[in-house]
């Protein structure tokens, strides 16, 4: 019998790719090859427009609880800067497409730190969120410790990442960490829903939108304003804008084309 992919990928709508991480034994944890094969497909969709968004989840009971500890013995300070695990990681952050996160059971470590890479996270009620590396003498390696406190606070982050403590997804939620809270039989349909209503979008007005947000961690306000009125205007002269206007007057739904 052969043996199960690490991922399993399916088009539950046009436009739209579900990845469903597939290491349930082990709770998802992030093995080089389950991130190896989660960046190859990112990679192979950045620039085909059969795919608008894609919508990454994992089991009822983790999204993905780790990095795979096992894996641990055989890595040195050398293997972990020459290995490329970094830049799998960099694959799922730098993915120019929509990216929704639908997180039920354990994000804890990487699967934390992959879920903040992502667009937007949908949560189930079941979801804990948590980056409890410091238990092995390490720190969060793939942005624990960078994007956790941009988003939930310097407070928040430090009890996180230096006690060790998880968040459930209530709390996630409060502290801006996750977008909406569902039952957790919904968390991946409520996740597919906004994939479905994002492609119905302009795809490059989707595309600039998300980039500037991105760009607005790192950029003045000053400059990041007036990025966003050159980028604006650049979009009257797509063809996606002649037709979002031209739907919006005939009161139809648009056939955007990304052009």
């Amino acid at each position: 019998m052969s043996e199960e992919p690490v991922i399993r990928i399916t088009e539950p709508a046009p436009f739209v790719r579900l990845v469903t991480m597939n290491r349930p034994g082990a709770l998802n944890a992030l093995s080089g090859e389950l991130l190896g094969a989660l960046a190859q497909a990112l990679d192979g969709w950045r620039h085909d427009e059969a795919v608008r968004a894609v919508v990454l989840t994992g089991g009822e009971r983790a999204f993905a609880a780790g990095a795979d500890i096992k894996e641990f013995p055989l890595q040195t300070p050398a293997t972990q800067i020459l290995e490329e695990r970094a830049a799998l990681f960099d694959a799922i952050g730098r993915f120019p497409k929509p990216l929704i996160a639908a997180v039920n059971g354990y994000a804890l470590g990487g699967g934390c730190e992959v879920a903040m890479a992502c667009d937007i996270i949908i949560a189930g009620e079941t979801a804990r969120f948590g980056q409890p590396e410091v238990n092995l003498g390490i720190i969060p390696g793939a942005g624990g410790t960078q994007r956790l406190p941009r988003t939930v606070g310097k407070s928040l982050a430090m009890l996180m990442c230096l006690a060790a403590e998880p968040i459930d997804a209530k709390r996630a939620l409060s502290a801006g960490l996750v977008a909406e809270v569902t039952p957790k039989e919904l968390t991946v349909e409520r996740a597919l829903a906004i994939a479905k209503a994002i492609v119905a979008r302009p795809p490059l007005a989707v595309r600039v939108a998300k980039d500037l947000i991105l760009r607005s961690y790192d950029t003045p306000l000053d400059a990041g304003l007036k990025l966003e009125r050159r980028s604006n205007a650049a979009l009257f002269g797509t063809e996606d804008k002649q037709e979002g206007v031209a739907a919006f007057i005939e009161k139809r739904p648009g056939n955007f084309k990304g052009r």
